[in-house]
């Protein structure tokens, strides 16, 4: 979906309210640094993300390179240390401690409810949208 956006149109919003396209993308990358902070055990919440580059190609290559270092991470940790806990979000203005696993798995349903929002745009932004979960009306497969 990331590859598939039109970068020339990477500030694309649907209501004046929504992230623009570039914005929501540079979502992916924060939340791969939750699952990196996670899994390694040293996750440091801040407040906010960090501005977002204003390429959108410099977004994608970096969500690509953090990719495989959540992959390899991931593929490092023992079962037993995705218990143990990091500090992380329990509810409006309150942090606790919270399995590491826990933040993965929010970081990621987080990611697969952005890439649907993200798809959303990609067509309003007359984007052709990939097969994401099956065909598309742009990827039919048969």
């Amino acid at each position: 979906v990331l590859r598939a956006f039109p970068g020339a149109k990477s500030e694309f919003k649907p209501h004046e309210r929504s992230n623009s396209a570039r914005q929501l993308a540079w979502t992916f990358v924060m939340e791969q640094g939750l699952m990196m902070g996670a899994l390694s055990g040293q996750l440091k919440i801040t407040g906010k993300f960090p501005p977002a580059p204003e390429s959108f190609s410099a977004i994608i290559d970096q969500f690509e390179q953090d990719f495989g270092k959540v992959t390899a991470l991931a593929e490092s940790v023992s079962d037993e240390s995705l218990d143990e806990t990091v500090r992380f979000f329990t509810g409006p203005g309150q942090m606790g401690d919270v399995p590491r696993i826990d933040v993965v798995w929010f970081a990621l349903s987080d990611q697969i409810h952005h890439r649907g929002q993200l798809s959303v745009y990609l067509r309003m932004a007359g984007g052709k949208v990939p097969s994401i979960y099956g065909p598309s009306a742009d990827e039919p497969w048969m």
